[in-house]
């Protein structure tokens, strides 16, 4: 039987269980993709701390290693000078390396879920028009 010889009741009860199945599915697409999302930013969070913590213990403990060491071959004081060049650079590369992980989370919304629903909304319409024609 075409939809046009169905009866608008049966139609309606019919696009209500077909709507509220929708929903939950893209319900469950928004979940997965915005769990992904949270990982990636996750991801790239502990790679700033990383960065954090990198830079703090090694300015504390390799530091004065690294200066005595170099001091043997010029002056103490650019000594010092390189090492913390070093670091900056180290510390530097950890945090740009986070900063483009942040970057592929965001926005943080469920961009394939959005654009499904609208996909959706317009067949609901067209099927809406269409069984009023």
């Amino acid at each position: 039987m075409a939809d046009s010889d169905r009866p608008v009741g049966e139609l309606m009860s019919e696009l209500s269980e077909r709507t509220t199945r929708l929903v939950h599915q893209e319900l469950e697409l928004a979940k997965l993709e915005l769990a992904e999302k949270g990982k990636r930013a996750g991801i790239g969070a502990g790679m700033f701390g990383g960065a954090g913590i990198v830079g703090l213990y090694a300015v504390g403990a390799l530091t004065a290693c690294f200066i005595l060491a170099l001091a043997t071959a010029v002056t103490g004081w650019l000594a010092a000078l390189i090492v913390a060049a070093v670091y900056a650079g180290v510390a530097g590369g950890l945090a740009w390396s986070g900063k483009a992980k942040v970057q592929q989370a965001v926005p943080p919304l469920p961009e394939q879920a959005t654009e499904s629903v609208k996909e959706d909304v317009q067949w609901t319409r067209a099927r809406a028009k269409q069984a009023r024609n």
